[in-house]
């Protein structure tokens, strides 16, 4: 099974936290200083928001899946349309280690495929970094990608 994984980049999290609590009916599943997420099942959806310094907006959209077979088939069906997705193993990013693949769409907006591997106590790799240094955990390698390619799919 595949759920829609969505990140939004905001500038008030307790406001925003106040704001999708009352639109999906239900407090986060994770919380922290600068992260919130809610992972349902009406919607289907990961739905994460944080304020780490991005301009506010959609961070990056994905799909979470449940196996590294799902993510394997994923990578390959791109793969196979000549997308470029960039391997992250055992990537530490938004309180949680994960396998996952990143690619870029037509339109430049990234996508981050991915299978959660287990939880950890910090947003990621770069947390000891000050805001103005951390490379943007949660966009991975896919802004280095040149551009997705367009192919079959």
């Amino acid at each position: 099974m595949k759920r829609m994984h969505i990140h939004v980049s905001v500038d008030d999290l307790d406001k925003n936290i106040g704001f999708y609590s009352a639109l999906f009916g239900a407090e986060p599943t994770v919380q922290h200083d600068d992260y919130a997420k809610w992972r349902l099942d009406d919607p289907l959806v990961n739905f994460a928001i944080s304020n780490r310094g991005r301009e506010n907006g959609v961070n990056h959209l994905g799909l979470e899946v449940e196996s590294d077979t799902e993510l394997e088939e994923i990578s390959a069906r791109l793969n196979q349309c000549d997308i470029e997705n960039i391997a992250e193993k055992g990537a530490n990013c938004c309180y949680a280690e994960s396998d996952k693949y990143w690619t870029l769409d037509p339109q430049g907006i990234p996508w981050e495929n991915f299978h959660t591997l287990s939880d950890i106590p910090m947003y990621g790799a770069d947390a000891q970094k000050s805001e103005s240094e951390r490379s943007g955990c949660c966009v991975g390698d896919a802004k280095s990608a040149s551009t997705a390619k367009q192919g079959c799919c």
